[in-house]
């Protein structure tokens, strides 16, 4: 069953567009570019592409801002730094730093899809200082140690 909340939305700039569902299970929600004329992004550059609005993420969530997959897999275009953490207290606008990582120039276009958000419930950690931690089958076993 999927769980939905109320986010708030507000516009700052008037081409800014609610997030969309590509499909009623979509877990991420497609994120627009709000810009005044298109920007094209060179092989390794970054740039910060705006949304044009803020919302209010309720406590004890997360906005986690991921890579559209068509963007990322066939473009080489995702979030510069893969994953974004939006925190629930945050108020400013929505920007996404977007990188291209493939070898050719990519445009964004004014409305283009850039990346999606999936809104996520969190556990905040007290940390607990010990000299010796429970023991695991696994234990200190590393990278790729349950392939052997």
């Amino acid at each position: 069953m999927i769980q939905e909340t109320k986010i708030q939305f507000k516009p700052l700039h008037k081409d800014a567009k609610v997030p969309t569902y590509g499909t009623p299970f979509s877990a991420g929600a497609d994120l627009y570019a709000v810009l005044e004329q298109p920007v094209t992004l060179a092989p390794g550059q970054t740039v910060k592409i705006p949304t044009g609005f803020s919302f209010a993420i309720p406590e004890g969530m997360v906005g986690l801002i991921f890579a559209r997959s068509g963007l990322g897999c066939k473009q080489g275009v995702a979030p510069a730094n893969k994953v974004a953490v939006i925190d629930s207290d945050y108020r400013g606008e929505l920007l996404v730093y977007l990188h291209n990582h493939s070898a050719q120039p990519h445009t964004v276009q004014p409305g283009d899809r850039i990346a999606q958000i999936v809104f996520v419930p969190y556990v905040r950690a007290e940390f607990v200082v010990t000299d010796t931690l429970p023991e695991t089958e696994r234990d200190a076993g590393s990278f790729g140690h349950t392939g052997r």
